[in-house]
């Protein structure tokens, strides 16, 4: 398997890069901006998996990730978000969001299951990894969620969810629907700005009780997944 790493740190950077000689056996480069990365995508037949911060000088990793998504079908996506582990307020099973310090097992346990996946498979995320990681990084724009032909918007102002809409719903409605998607692929647009504003509560608090909620919903799945 082909990995990219895209990380600004070089202390950062060369502990991945012991990681990946010390504990797989996979072929990878390291490169330390969007621009190198693409550069280095344009000389390369095959990448399977990207390793990209999510925020630093010369990179962003969310618009890089769909860039080379478009080059490189069924490309799987890791983010390293700017903030501290210590920060999440909810821990989501198989994530693929992580902050420092980096749980070394469940990162390369997270390696192994991109390297299961199927080629052309979508890269999926859970959508309370995804919101979690776009609140914690303060992000303003949209998130468009997609599911089974389905799609829904959120939008953000600062790291607050301030709208959601979906087909059938708006408001906190719209998001406890998003929530029981489970696993989406989305995009990211940050110049959408909301077309009015449904949501006022903490982005912690109210991703907490809609999964909550969506538990009791749906308590058979929730505890095969827990088991």
């Amino acid at each position: 398997m082909q990995l990219l790493i895209v990380h600004r740190d070089p202390e950062m950077g060369e502990a991945l890069v012991q990681m990946m000689k010390g504990y797989t056996h996979h072929h990878f480069q390291l490169v330390e901006s969007d621009k190198a990365a693409m550069e280095w995508a344009r000389q390369h037949q095959h990448c399977h998996l990207l390793l990209v911060q999510l925020e630093a000088e010369g990179i962003d990793g969310l618009p890089l990730g769909s860039s080379l998504s478009e080059i490189f079908p069924g490309l799987q996506v890791l983010f390293f978000p700017n903030y501290a582990a210590t920060n999440r307020r909810l821990e989501i099973p198989e994530t693929k969001v992580f902050p420092e310090p980096i749980e070394g097992d469940d990162l390369l346990c997270a390696i192994e299951r991109a390297e299961k996946m199927p080629p052309d498979a979508p890269d999926l995320f859970h959508v309370v990894d995804v919101l979690q990681m776009c609140c914690l990084s303060r992000r303003s724009g949209a998130l468009q969620l997609v599911k089974d032909g389905e799609s829904g918007l959120v939008f953000l102002r600062h790291g607050k969810i301030v709208h959601a809409e979906t087909t059938a719903a708006r408001g906190r409605d719209a998001l406890l629907e998003l929530v029981g998607w489970k696993f989406i692929e989305f995009a990211y647009e940050r110049s959408v700005r909301p077309p009015l504003e449904t949501i006022t509560a903490d982005w912690h608090e109210i991703l907490i009780d809609l999964v909550n909620a969506e538990k009791r919903e749906n308590p058979v799945e929730s505890e095969r997944r827990s088991a």
